[in-house]
């Protein structure tokens, strides 16, 4: 899977930049009010974000071949696939905030801005150590076989929602601002003269000479925000080492990332609706990290000491497709057990 740069010209960089901020600007306008997205319109969207990723690598495919447009397709599944763990502990974030469905949305694009950033951070500091050598490419591989090891541990624990008031990023945004404990329509941040607004309300009583004395205030908004930006950066930890796997060149894995999780909003409300029924699809993901890791492992070998096996883009491809498409359907044939 480890590729050698293909030398993408600045032509099409800018046509990934342009599709990129072209879709943004679509998806701002079509869901800036407060309002919850059903379902429907949920896996319209997410079609619309898939028929996005594969005009670029028609793009790809037209302008520089098969197996620019196969890494790409190959990223971009493996990110996607990843991401379900991730919208899972943002499921449980969002309920431990309880934070009201119409502004679930608005907090997953500000943690796609992050993400966007962060992944950029990684991808260069990740493609920069990979390139140093084959010692690199065994290192990644037992980073990517942990990060499934820690998975498969996580499989078999119990489902409890985390205390998220003992989180790192919890505690230290308490530190900077004083809280308010409640939900103030979308706000993040709130000003005294907002707050003493706030304490007037009959239903508000309860909270006065409780709340400490500040110039800005956080809300229950704003600290779960900050709470979703530091797990995405650990989870950047565990995904980018498995797409950076699949190729070098930076522009095939950021774009890959970027298309994938530019996806990730309304992907959440259909995951959030379809999880009882995808049962078996994080085992396949799992399955998936030891795929990339043996790959990797037997592509150090073969530089180190002249022995592996070299698996093609396009089979890495047919891989990748095969193992989630067998844990959707091993998801409807053995689906979860209810509990009586």
């Amino acid at each position: 899977m480890i590729q050698h740069s293909l030398g993408f010209p600045i032509e099409t960089v800018l046509v990934f930049v342009g599709l990129s901020i072209a879709a943004i600007i679509i998806d701002l306008y079509a869901h800036h009010n407060d309002k919850p997205i059903s379902l429907k319109n949920a896996i319209g969207w997410s079609i619309f974000w898939i028929a996005v990723a594969l005009g670029f690598a028609l793009f790809l495919y037209v302008h520089h071949g098969s197996t620019a447009a196969n890494l790409f397709i190959t990223g971009y599944v493996l990110e996607k696939a990843l991401s379900v763990d991730n919208l899972f502990v943002i499921m449980a974030i969002f309920s431990w905030f309880t934070v009201p469905n119409n502004y679930r949305h608005r907090l997953l694009y500000w943690g796609v801005i992050g993400a966007i950033i962060f992944r950029a951070v990684f991808v260069i500091i990740g493609t920069s150590l990979l390139s140093l050598g084959p010692w690199m490419e065994l290192a990644f591989s037992v980073m990517v076989a942990f990060t499934g090891v820690m998975m498969l541990k996580n499989q078999n624990s119990d489902n409890e929602i985390k205390d998220y008031s003992n989180h790192i990023a919890f505690r230290i945004a308490k530190r900077i601002f004083p809280a308010y404990p409640k939900i103030v329509g979308h706000s993040f941040l709130l000003t005294q003269k907002q707050v003493d607004t706030e304490l007037k309300k009959p239903e508000n009583s309860d909270l006065i000479g409780k709340i400490s004395k500040g110039a800005v205030y956080a809300t229950p908004l704003f600290l779960c925000i900050v709470v979703i930006e530091l797990s995405d950066v650990m989870f950047a930890f565990d995904s980018v080492p498995a797409v950076i796997a699949v190729s070098q060149e930076p522009l095939i894995v950021y774009s890959a990332m970027i298309f994938a999780i530019l996806g990730l909003r309304t992907m959440y409300f259909v995951l959030e609706a379809m999880q009882q029924y995808l049962v078996h699809l994080g085992k396949a993901v799992i399955c998936l990290l030891f795929f990339i890791a043996g790959k990797l492992a037997l592509n150090a070998s073969h530089h180190l000491f002249g022995y592996g096996i070299d698996i093609s883009p396009n089979m890495s491809l047919y891989i990748v497709l095969g193992i989630l498409v067998l844990g959707i359907i091993a998801s409807f044939i053995w689906p979860a057990k209810n509990d009586e």
